[in-house]
């Protein structure tokens, strides 16, 4: 096979290649002044070493061939600061999107503009989401809250060699802080806009010479700051939550050659799905309609939200000479319940049988009821991975090992609009095993090469019982198998700067759609994905720059898609026959002064869907298709975007600080993330292409006490900038928006 980009719009990925290619110059000749990355280290006019483990290794960021952004540190916590779910790290590193119709229990990760719009239960993403070295297959177990993080890691796709489920667009990875000999700790309290107060700390402890804990927990609560104007209303107000998660780890070290760490995590949420609100987009437009105010809402029915989470996992480690052998067993229950008012209206109107809709505007107008309950039940999903590394000196490394996985849960399903509510329920199972390996060789101490191998099995059943539209059959089975492999190289021009190339391939096991009131059964075949990518990674200007850019391009062979809504008000899955990506990325950290740090990151992705054959009704919410329909009343999707695909995604952070003479500092942080407009649906219409975005936040802070105490004051979306990013493509125009302005006050002590 012959290593090509697509031809279409070569003048981008020329420019993007060029200008990769022009930043090499400029750090190789900076860097000849550079010192070792141990001095940087305790140097605070240096940039300190970024470590990452993408490979499952410990190793330099700039060392490893594939694009890789880390967030940790500072950064993690002050954009954490306000109380939000994981959805607060989108567009916070190139080419990150990531969305929710579900509120804080569902979201949904796209890297490159690769991911999947399912927001069934049981629905497979192309973006692996692990939690300390654990896959959270399920989309519910990835809402998991991040707090005692030590590294949040987003690694481009594919990355079907070395972990263990659905990774072909790529994986965003969290390692928690792990206990220590040391006791110590630290506690954080921060109290903002409506009511939203999040409580977090750790405490390290020493049990012993061999043993050592570390107890992390997070609270968090909102008051319901969303009031209802409909009178009466089954839920009079909403927004609120109170999240709470709790971690427990155990490290027992009895000798260098022997160690396990036991984890124990549980989360318990008490809140509210995610609130639709019907006709608030502008007909022929995708503005907000005049005089809308985030702060009301006009619904009928009733929303709630409920969710239960334990896992827990033993990762044992044994070295033996020049082996090292991992062992990771992991379980993983969760049981979530979320009810809404899906329709986001009271004004119930009659849908014109010709189907050319009025321009209706006015908040609360729907064209039929939708409310609805889905939840999961027994859900169990175990995992175990063994793993054989090598630790030998030498030019040579490789590691290999197995993994399993087995999951079962069934999804239950309530429809409100009726008397007598009917149920579905839907019994899935999925059974999968792997076998991977990979290798290191130094060719010469500038050139080093890498290749990885992974051999997947993946089944699925699936049986649905209760009121169904079962054109289709309620039952179905699964039986995929795939070779995955990976080959890379890194080309060193200085000692701080490399060059890097690689090829890799992805999987994705084929997706099954249970019947439902809104669709019969559906299956999508299974998804293979092949990327080139080139890329420079370089420190500079004596340790005080650090940059790292690539370009890239992905060919997607019959990638699963879900087709939402439209006249028909279905749900279904589909395969493109091929869909498409290219762009570039840039991340560059810089240090001007001991006292000022920047971070800077942009990317570019074009997508695009390449099969003629497919194409779809317009939406049923009287949203006017971009397009023009055949004889049927279809429009095509050839040529159209992935949905929730931004072209251009940027970031930035600013950190300034002032020290004072008896060593506390008084500092300001400001930090900035945009993207472009997007699609929500396959299928593009003007109401909804969600409008670009950019939110900012500050933070100015006073730290005293040698590091030891920190007060602060805080606002996230600053310039109040609301935009509808999400919608439901078959009622009236309804919606959802970002969160407006917030603001508040945080204090932090360690111990």
């Amino acid at each position: 096979m012959k290593a090509q980009f697509p031809v279409q719009s070569p003048s981008r990925l020329t420019l993007a290649l060029g200008l990769v290619l022009a930043a090499w110059p400029l750090s190789s000749a900076l860097a000849q002044t550079s010192e070792d990355a141990g001095a940087a280290k305790s140097d605070k006019s240096k940039l300190e070493t970024v470590v990452i483990t993408a490979e499952r290794r410990t190793e330099n960021i700039k060392d490893v061939p594939n694009a890789v952004s880390a967030i940790s540190g500072e950064k993690l916590d002050v954009l954490n600061s306000s109380g939000q779910d994981v959805r607060f790290l989108s567009g916070r590193v190139p080419s990150l999107n990531i969305e929710s119709s579900f509120g804080r229990a569902f979201p949904r990760f796209y890297i490159r503009g690769y991911g999947n719009t399912d927001f069934r239960l049981n629905a497979s993403q192309p973006v692996s989401l692990i939690y300390d070295d654990v896959v959270q297959e399920n989309p519910i177990l990835k809402g998991f809250p991040v707090f005692d993080v030590k590294n949040v890691e987003v690694i481009a796709g594919p990355q079907g060699t070395l972990f263990g489920r659905n990774t072909p667009a790529g994986v965003v990875k969290f390692d928690s802080v792990k206990p220590g000999k040391k006791q110590e700790g630290y506690a954080s309290f921060s109290y903002g806009t409506y009511g939203t107060s999040n409580l977090e700390g750790a405490f390290n402890l020493p049990l012993s010479g061999e043993w050592a804990a570390r107890i992390s927990a997070q609270v968090q609560h909102r008051d319901d700051w969303v009031k209802n104007q409909v009178p009466n209303a089954q839920t009079p107000a909403t927004e609120g939550y109170d999240d709470r998660a709790v971690r427990i780890q155990a490290l027992y070290e009895p000798s260098k050659t022997f160690s396990a760490l036991f984890n124990v995590h549980n989360r318990e949420l008490d809140g509210s799905p995610r609130m639709f609100r019907s006709s608030i987009i502008k007909p022929g437009s995708n503005e907000l309609v005049a005089g809308f105010d985030p702060a009301k809402m006009y619904i009928d029915g009733k929303n709630e939200q409920r969710l239960h989470a334990t896992g827990g996992s033993a990762k044992l480690k044994w070295v033996m000479g020049d082996l090292t052998l991992h062992s990771i067993t992991a379980i993983e229950t969760v049981q979530p319940f979320s009810r809404a008012d899906v329709d986001g209206g009271y004004i119930l109107r009659v849908i014109p049988s010709n189907f050319k809709l009025p321009p209706y505007d006015k908040e609360g107008e729907v064209f039929f009821p939708v409310e609805t309950s889905d939840a999961l039940r027994d859900h169990r999903q175990l995992t175990q991975e063994l793993r054989l590394e090598s630790n030998a000196a030498g030019p040579l490394r490789w590691q290999g090992g197995a993994y399993f996985f087995d999951e079962r849960y069934t999804m239950e399903s309530y429809d409100y609009t009726v008397a007598v509510p009917p149920l579905v329920s839907t019994r899935q199972t999925n059974k999968a095993w792997a076998l991977f390996g990979s290798v290191n060789y130094e060719v010469t101490p500038e050139l080093k090469l890498r290749a990885g191998l992974r051999y997947t099995n993946d089944k699925k059943t699936l049986a649905t019982t209760g009121k169904v539209i079962d054109t289709a059959g309620t039952s179905a089975e699964t039986d995929d198998n795939k070779v995955n492999w990976d080959v890379s190289g890194t080309y060193s021009l200085s000692r701080d700067t490399n060059l890097y190339a690689r090829v890799a391939t992805g999987f994705r096991a084929a997706s099954i759609y249970p019947a439902d009131g809104f669709g019969a059964q559906s299956k999508a075949r299974p998804e293979n994905v092949t990327s080139f990518e080139l890329g420079i990674k370089s420190d500079f200007w004596q340790r005080r720059a650090r940059l790292s850019a690539n370009v890239f391009s992905y060919k997607v062979k019959d990638q699963q898609l879900t087709a939402v809504g439209s006249t028909s008000n279905t749900n279904t899955l589909l395969n493109a026959s091929k869909a498409t990506g290219q762009g570039f990325e840039i991340n560059l950290d810089l240090l001007p002064t001991e006292n000022l740090m920047l971070t800077l990151g942009a990317s570019y992705n074009d997508t695009k869907i390449k099969d003629a054959s497919l194409s779809d009704l317009r939406p049923g919410s009287g949203a006017i298709p971009i397009g023009t329909p055949d004889g049927q009343g279809r429009y095509s999707l050839y040529g159209n975007p992935l949905p929730n695909a931004p072209k251009w995604i940027a970031n930035m952070t600013a950190r300034y600080g002032v020290p004072l003479a008896d060593g506390s500092e008084v500092f300001v942080y400001t930090d900035w993330a945009y993207r472009s407009k997007i699609n929500f649906f396959l299928l593009p219409s003007v109401e909804f292409t969600g409008k670009s975005l950019l939110e900012g936040g500050v933070r100015v802070g006073y730290i005293w006490n040698n590091g030891k105490y920190e007060v602060a004051a805080f606002g996230r979306n600053i310039t109040n900038k609301v935009v509808v990013n999400g919608a439901i493509a078959f009622n009236n125009l309804t919606g959802f928006i970002n969160d407006p302005r917030t603001y508040g006050l945080q204090f932090k002590a360690l111990f």
